[in-house]
């Protein structure tokens, strides 16, 4: 590879657009949990799809609360206390977003390990 092919690639996979909010693996199968229920998930549901202790659930919903990605409410129902969480539009966009960009991800690593299978030499390509 030549020097000006290089410049042209440079940063090729920093994939910066990478959301680090939504990228931490608990907020992000809080958020992908979430995404699939548009009325939103009681918290001992949204605990149990993602395997997660009760503390865990509540700080990692706390950043994403405050990071506009979910909206929270609280609640009684039978007179117990309820807690439903829910995506906003924001935090739906910036999932879908993220998504987007883990998609590239996902086929430059295909694409990278294909070419790698077969023998090729690895070239970067170019966006």
């Amino acid at each position: 590879m030549n020097p000006s092919d290089l410049e042209k690639t440079a940063g090729r996979y920093a994939y910066d657009g990478l959301d680090r909010i939504i990228h931490e693996k608990a907020r992000l199968s809080i958020i992908a949990s979430l995404a699939g229920y548009s009325e939103g998930l009681l918290f001992n549901e949204l605990k149990e799809l993602c395997s997660l202790t009760d503390g865990n659930l509540s700080r990692h919903l706390a950043i994403l609360q405050e990071a506009d990605l979910v909206q929270m409410w609280k609640g009684t129902r039978n007179k117990r206390p309820q807690t439903l969480a829910r995506l906003t539009e924001h935090g739906r966009r910036r999932f879908l977003e993220y998504v987007t960009r883990l998609e590239r991800v996902v086929a430059d690593a295909s694409q990278l390990t294909r070419q790698s299978e077969s023998g090729a030499t690895l070239r970067p390509r170019t966006a």
